[in-house]
């Protein structure tokens, strides 16, 4: 059976003989193997992960690689626009990216609890291998391990990625420069939003969507028009507000934003307002900030509308002085006001 996705939603392992994972199946043994063999395997075929070795050997050319490693333990497993296996593929693809780099290759290493349904298993790792093949990228090699029961919450991901960068940019917050526009690629807030609301049962007039996609197409885009970029950050735990805080006190730089430029859906605003949160501090996995050059500002912003799909793409403000590492938002109603990094954590294992 397929889903409207193009998952193949029947799992390989007979669910007769084991609905669920037990912890024999972390063990090192026939069940461990037939795990690995009929979920994993079969799910990432590709010739790197079938050569079984501990570690994938991987072609590369002279220069430089990003390599990068998260984790995933997000509660629920499945939500709107996405589920753990694609935002772990995701998100170790767009820290890639990021870096300006080209992902080719991720490991994926999974902590399993004892009961964990087989069926969701064998849905999170054909939602990977379907973030996997958007983005370009194969799984080459991995982990599994079992716990007992009640320790694991369902299942943990954590993935590594390696990326080859193709071109002489340094992308790095130290290279930020005053006069640079800062641009996003569309709205914000929608991942927290939806995980927040599916784990709490709330329902609002329209269903609220995870923005969870790969960013290494854009970035590619940008950077085969030769835009001059200075830094890229995704906008993740701690939204845009937190992200481009950071930034400001790692470039040592001030940054100036407008507030009414900033897209927001209203569906999420309107959550936002009822729960008490501010979207700039709510996380994103499909949103990235970009530092473009002065020079290069229209140009950038209209590869992102046309050429990548991201019709809101938009420029939110400038870095305006040196010397001066913070974050200025002028308000909608004109107001000035200097923002803080997330203090705490607002919305818990949203990746």
């Amino acid at each position: 059976m397929n889903d409207d996705n193009g998952l193949n939603l029947n799992c390989p392992i007979p669910i007769s003989d084991y609905p669920r994972v037990l912890l024999a199946h972390g063990g090192g043994g026939k069940l461990m193997h037939q795990l690995i063999d009929k979920i994993f395997a079969a799910a990432f075929k590709n010739p790197l992960l079938e050569t079984r070795h501990d570690g994938a050997v991987l072609e590369t050319v002279p220069g430089k690689i990003a390599f990068t490693t998260d984790s995933y333990v997000v509660h629920p497993l499945f939500f709107p626009g996405g589920d753990i296996g694609s935002l772990a593929v995701n998100g170790t693809v767009n820290d890639l990216a990021m870096c300006g780099a080209r992902p080719l290759y991720l490991s994926a290493g999974f902590i399993i609890e004892e009961g964990f349904l087989m069926e969701s298993l064998w849905r999170v790792a054909q939602s990977m291998q379907k973030a996997a093949d958007t983005a370009g990228v194969s799984i080459v090699t991995g982990d599994t391990k079992v716990v007992d029961r009640g320790h694991g919450h369902g299942v943990f991901i954590n993935t590594a990625g390696v990326g080859i960068i193709e071109h002489d940019l340094i992308i790095n917050p130290k290279e930020v420069k005053v006069g640079d526009a800062i641009i996003i690629n569309g709205d914000i807030g929608r991942h927290g939003i939806a995980i927040m609301a599916k784990r709490e049962g709330l329902e609002f007039e329209t269903e609220i969507e995870s923005d969870c996609a790969s960013l290494a197409g854009s970035v590619r885009e940008l950077i085969k028009a030769d835009i001059e970029i200075h830094c890229l950050r995704d906008l993740t735990r701690g939204g845009l507000a937190t992200t481009l805080v950071e930034i400001a006190e790692s470039s040592g730089r001030q940054i100036w934003l407008d507030e009414k430029t900033i897209p927001v859906r209203e569906d999420v605003r309107g959550a936002c307002e009822i729960l008490g949160f501010e979207p700039g501090y709510v996380a994103n996995e499909g949103r990235f900030a970009a530092f473009i050059a002065e020079k290069d500002t229209e140009k950038a912003v209209e590869i992102l509308r046309a050429r990548c799909n991201w019709p809101e793409a938009v420029v939110i403000g400038r870095v305006t002085e040196e010397n001066s590492a913070e974050v200025i938002m002028k308000s909608v109603i004109g107001a000035e006001r200097v923002l803080d990094m997330l203090s705490g954590e607002q919305l818990p294992r949203i990746c």
